[in-house]
């Protein structure tokens, strides 16, 4: 076993020599690797449950949730008035458009561009700072990369520093040169500002630019997403199954948001919209009104009613179907067509009796509700081969698959969107899958293996149904992780007046999370042994400050981070949201004020941070070196250094 063992680390040796070949090149590889220990570590950036609202995401985005403006107080301190500063931070986040109002306001633009790109040096120096000069040579823009190298890198060599400088930037004003470049570095900034960006979760629903969120993200230099069950629906209907499908469709009619379906995605919802207006024209519609967005053209309010009901019922009808093909899942309080009394228009729901709103189903055969009539299956067959053709959608979706995940652990934090379904007593609850059980961290992962093979395992029908129909529980059973609740009272909150129908009773995680013994069990599960320097960082359910309630729960070591993202809630939740910024200095929690537009931003340089509060701050400032990177990094000069004794003691000649 020994020489075994030998052999293999020789293989291995001889395979990294080839990368560095020589004393020198391994040399040179462990200073460097030693270096980048002892920098700073870089700035995470943490939201979630952003719900397709997209130009406050892009805000957010460019200001690093405050992080720019942080900056330009740490440079500037008292050297620049508060003017000056938000209009600095303005320019920073929207180049382009605050250099086309400034062009045409200033009477000496030249000594403005003078005056601007200093400052931006200035500031683009300091946000370098922390960083190799390789990582900001990677980040910088190809066509000015060897000028801004210049501006940014101190000359020792240079006896009249200012002199060569002045020259620099008064050359770039000569060519005219300067708002190109103003831009590029406003971009750098933004970019460097911020190290890593966090996605817990749903990117999707409620507003109505989630396809805009997901081109931003694709170009994004450094992310992770951990999905919501926003997310999860979409991404079940993207594999083409059609209780998702029917459910995307539903909540998008419902929030007057078809525009990320048409325009976004480019899918046909003509056959949907003929079907709903032949079969439900002189249908009750009433329950199923929409809930507009301020540009909602209220000429379509009786075809959409009329789609609405249409999907719904569907809708319905395939959840059932589903559920019935999969007893595991324990949902069979949800077959609800089945209990309908047709001719009293009532239903009968655990033991009591209840007037529906309206009982009209011109589609629904009694006797067999779950099942489509020929007219349904056509268009439900049309719509899921639109989602599954559509470039664009499959495109988004592999890249949350690519990015994304149930869970992440990242650099001390636990990430997830929703809970850890528990017992009252804190016991990990466990569910059935395939005839095994599982809990804890071993659902979370069993969960995602079948989201996987819902949408890539093409060799075998039976697998890639199971996943999808397993991906639609995560969507809304009680043990999803992502979901969190008993169950989703759909069919009740549509049609029946008496409101204790339509309770959703939270997993008792949530009236648990403020208790340390239980945290500490879930960080542990979860493979984070040290307790006392770790947080979980939590998404999904909204925290309403207007009734007292705080993001920062168990002393610290939880965070819930969405505070009203999504305008629908802001009314319950008093604010527009909360991020997390994680810095080498400790954690910083921001809250938002509601985003009005990005034109308001630009010309009335307004910003959303309404509230930063510290809520950990350390000592001493944390290195790369402490780091899930500094581990890998420190793996690597391990490695390296065995290869500087092979060539040493001559078990590997060197190959230069």
């Amino acid at each position: 076993m020994a020489t075994e063992n030998k052999d293999l680390e020789l293989k291995l040796l001889e395979s990294l020599s080839k990368q560095f070949p020589t004393k020198a090149a391994a040399s040179t590889e462990i200073i460097n690797l030693q270096s980048i220990l002892n920098l700073p570590k870089g700035t995470e950036h943490f939201l979630t449950d952003i719900h397709g609202e997209y130009e406050q995401f892009n805000h957010v985005l460019k200001n690093g949730s405050g992080s720019v403006r942080r900056k330009i107080d740490e440079e500037f301190g008292n050297t620049l008035t508060l003017k000056d500063k938000k209009s600095l931070a303005t320019l920073i986040y929207y180049p382009k458009e605050k250099l086309a109002i400034i062009e045409k306001e200033e009477e000496n633009i030249d000594d403005w561009y003078r005056i601007t790109l200093h400052r931006l040096v200035a500031l683009t120096r300091r946000v370098c700072s922390k960083y190799t000069r390789s990582k900001v040579r990677k980040a910088l823009p190809r066509d000015f990369a060897y000028v801004i190298e210049e501006l940014i890198t101190e000359k020792a060599e240079v006896q009249d520093k200012e002199g060569y400088y002045n020259s620099i930037i008064s050359t770039i004003i000569w060519l005219k040169k300067a708002p190109e470049f103003i831009t590029v570095l406003s971009n750098l900034i933004q970019r460097l500002v911020i190290d890593h960006l966090h996605i817990v979760g749903d990117i999707y629903d409620r507003g109505p630019g989630a396809h805009i969120i997901m081109d931003t993200l694709l170009k994004y230099h450094s992310v992770d997403i951990e999905w919501g069950n926003h997310d999860i629906i979409w991404m079940a209907a993207a594999s083409g199954h059609p209780a998702s499908v029917a459910t995307v469709i539903r909540l998008s009619v419902r929030y007057a948001n078809l525009f990320t379906l048409e325009e976004g995605y480019g899918i046909n919802l003509v056959p949907l919209v003929t079907f709903a207006m032949e079969k439900y024209k002189d249908s009750d519609c009433a329950p199923f009104a929409i809930r507009p967005g301020e540009e909602y053209n209220r000429h379509d309010t009786n075809m959409d009613e009329m789609v609405h009901k249409a999907i719904f019922v569907i809708q319905m009808k395939l959840e059932g179907q589903l559920i019935k093909r999969n007893p595991e899942f324990e949902m069979d309080d949800r077959l609800l067509l089945e209990h309908i009394d047709y001719d009293k228009g009532e239903i009968e729901l655990d033991g009591s009796t209840y007037p529906l709103k309206c009982c009209d189903f011109p589609t629904i055969d009694p006797e067999d509700p779950y099942r489509l009539t020929p007219e349904e299956e056509e268009v439900m067959e049309r719509l899921c081969m639109a989602f599954m053709r559509s470039e664009k959608l499959q495109k988004h979706i592999r890249f949350l698959y690519s990015k994304g995940s149930m869970y992440k652990v990242y650099n001390g934090n636990l990430l997830y969107h929703g809970c850890v379904p528990m017992d009252s007593n804190g016991k990990f609850v466990a569910m059935e899958i395939d005839g095994k059980e599982y809990a804890g961290k071993a659902l979370y992962d069993a969960f995602e293996s079948c989201a996987r093979k819902a949408y890539f395992h093409t060799r075998d029908q039976e697998v890639r149904q199971k996943g999808q129909d397993i991906m639609y529980y995560i969507w809304t059973g009680a043990k999803s992780p992502v979901f969190g609740k008993d169950r989703m009272a759909t069919f009740e909150s549509y049609l029946i007046e008496d409101s204790n129908t339509h309770k959703e009773k939270k997993n008792p995680y949530y009236d648990l999370r403020d208790n340390e013994a239980v945290v500490d069990s879930i960080l542990r599960e979860f493979g984070l042994e040290d307790t006392e320097g770790a947080h979980i960082i939590n998404g999904h359910v909204p925290v309403e400050l207007k009734k007292g309630e705080s993001p920062v729960l168990c002393g610290g070591k939880l965070f819930i981070i969405d505070g009203g993202f999504s305008k629908a809630y802001q009314s319950k939740t008093g604010i527009a949201g909360y991020t997390l910024v994680y810095n080498s200095h400790g954690l910083r929690l921001v809250a938002h004020e509601p985003f009005t537009s990005a034109e308001d931003a630009i010309r009335n340089e307004t910003d959303i941070v309404s509230d930063s509060e510290i809520i950990e701050s350390k000592s001493e400032r944390i290195l790369v070196e402490d780091t899930d990177t500094g581990k890998e990094l420190r793996e690597q000069i391990a490695e390296l250094t065995v290869l500087l004794s092979a060539y040493e003691d001559g078990t590997l000649p060197e190959k230069g």
